[in-house]
């Protein structure tokens, strides 16, 4: 290792250095503006911290991590009932509740580092294991106890990165792929995305809209999001609670402070059945791509009225309209996402319990305890 590199935990924004937001220029998720977000926001079950990779005393590259106490939420969530539940649910928060998560629980993607190129990124990440050690040093001194390890979401290129004698006992794995959009050049409306779908998918398209006949939708300013707090949590949690698997559950007044931290660079839209608030979906631009983020419906108008496929046409028609080139959708939803012309991107993640005797089974809990989801992929265009 490279002796003059050296690596700072934070546990507040108020403790970076000034030139942190240097590194946020091509993301806004490791901007102070986002990251403080989680330091005020982030759900009552996680804690973020920061780290910081100096080569001497100059920052060379920023992390995020996040301990995650899953013993505080329902992570099965109202999937079922069943005795295999159960036991899972029983076994999973004696033994692998509190995870020390190297990277961002509340997205998709890379969102874990990002580094200087004068600095080699192997050498940045065999530091950057060195901190996480450190930082679960902490966490256990303060009475927490670290199950299990995962640095998530890392595509194939980056793989290589992590061929390192540190992550020998680490268990590398994939999960539900992120599914990103790419916007063709000669889209430059959204009727253009239209006109390129096959007759099957633009039939398709036609059905959702004529369903949706009725129902606006409305920008939100942060007055309007105040305002329908009370009905935006029970939307949000309608969605939540059918979840596979939960990690988290965002706090009542997530939104406002997201609102009020990116301006607007966030995006709230409402959708309404004459006056009543019955879904909405949020946006955040970062560079050139548009970050889908959470939403929330009524179910009764998700079947009727197809109003996810709505909201997913209203996301690529924006984007189209406004000039970005990609729209990461995130996981969840898989199937739907493809037949809009979404195509899934393997993300790999690395684990490791720090029981090393349930650790040799890594690989068969894993797969036990992830809820496998069955998808078919589509093609929507001629």
């Amino acid at each position: 290792m490279n002796s003059s590199l050296t690596f700072k935990i934070f546990n507040s924004i108020s403790e970076f250095p000034s030139n942190w937001n240097d590194f946020s220029a091509n993301n806004i998720f490791f901007s102070k503006e986002y990251l403080q977000i989680l330091e005020v926001s982030s759900p009552k079950n996680i804690l973020s911290n920061f780290i910081g990779l100096f080569q001497n005393d100059k920052l060379v590259g920023v992390a995020l991590t996040q301990f995650n106490n899953l013993s505080l939420v329902n992570s099965y969530g109202e999937r079922d009932n069943c005795i295999k539940n159960k036991i899972r649910t029983i076994v999973f928060k004696n033994f692998s509740s509190n995870v020390l998560i190297v990277g961002n629980n509340t997205l998709t993607g890379q969102n874990t580092f990002c580094f200087s190129k004068e600095v080699s990124s192997k050498e940045l990440v065999s530091l950057l294991y060195k901190a996480v050690e450190e930082l679960q040093k902490q966490i256990e001194k303060n009475g927490q106890k670290v199950h299990l390890i995962i640095y998530k979401d890392f595509p194939e290129f980056q793989i290589p990165l992590f061929e390192l004698p540190e992550f020998n006992s680490f268990y590398k794995f994939t999960t539900q792929p992120n599914m990103l959009f790419s916007i063709k050049e000669h889209w430059l409306t959204f009727d253009d995305y239209v006109a390129d779908l096959s007759k099957k998918y633009r039939d398709q398209f036609k059905r959702a809209r004529k369903k949706s006949e009725g129902i606006t939708k409305r920008k939100f300013s942060l007055e309007d999001i105040e305002n329908h707090k009370d009905k935006i949590v029970e939307l949000y949690l309608n969605v939540a609670n059918k979840a596979p698997f939960n990690t988290f559950f965002l706090k009542d007044d997530h939104f406002e402070i997201f609102k009020k931290a990116l301006k607007d660079k966030f995006l709230f839209y409402g959708y309404f059945e004459d006056e009543t608030l019955i879904g909405f979906n949020t946006l955040i631009k970062n560079g050139k791509d548009v970050d889908t983020y959470f939403l929330g419906y009524d179910e009764k108008y998700q079947r009727e009225r197809m109003l996810y496929l709505n909201m997913l046409y209203d996301m690529i028609g924006y984007s189209i309209n406004k000039g970005f080139k990609r729209i990461v959708f995130a996981r969840t939803a898989l199937e739907i996402k493809s037949s809009v012309g979404a195509n899934p991107e393997d993300l790999h993640g690395f684990m490791r319990h720090n029981n090393r005797l349930i650790n040799l089974f890594i690989a068969k809990l894993f797969h036990y305890f992830e809820p496998k989801v069955e998808w078919k992929e589509r093609n929507p265009f001629k």
